[in-house]
């Protein structure tokens, strides 16, 4: 159970005034847990870890939105 206490850490790190290199390091380290999370859901098919994969989830698209400077664009 060492990847869901991991993955738990993980959520409780603060997101504000990261360098771009942080938010890459964070998407890598979100994507890498939840792939792993993932092959023990389907080991266990344990509701918990679904949604520690969708908070994952949440703060990985987050992060990749201020990379990929969606944050720029207006909506039309």
């Amino acid at each position: 159970m060492d990847i869901i206490d991991e993955a738990l850490a993980f959520e409780q790190q603060k997101l504000k005034s990261l360098s771009t290199s942080d938010r890459i390091e964070i998407s890598r380290k979100a994507k890498s847990l939840i792939l792993g999370l993932n092959e023990l859901y389907k080991r266990k098919k344990d509701e918990q870890l679904m949604d520690i994969m969708k908070r994952l989830t949440a703060i990985k698209r987050k992060v990749e939105k201020r990379l990929n400077g969606k944050h720029l664009i207006a909506n039309l």
